[in-house]
């Protein structure tokens, strides 16, 4: 069983808060602000064994800063 409406994130700063949250739009990238800025994930083919099922693996490409 599988459960679309959340995402595992693979990579990116160890601080973050949760590695399991709610799925971005189909087919868009997922962006998290976090510290001053946004952590950027994109969608791999992978799919992650969690507790409430099989989940697709978004992993971690870049950091963007907040302006100020």
């Amino acid at each position: 069983m599988s459960d679309s409406s959340k995402v595992v994130l693979e990579g990116g700063p160890a601080d973050l808060p949760d590695r399991t949250v709610p799925a971005p739009e189909p087919g868009a990238d997922l962006k998290l602000a976090h510290l001053g800025g946004y952590e950027h994930f994109r969608r791999t083919d992978r799919t992650h064994a969690t507790p409430e099922g099989e989940l697709p693996v978004y992993e971690w490409w870049e950091r963007t800063e907040l302006p100020g």
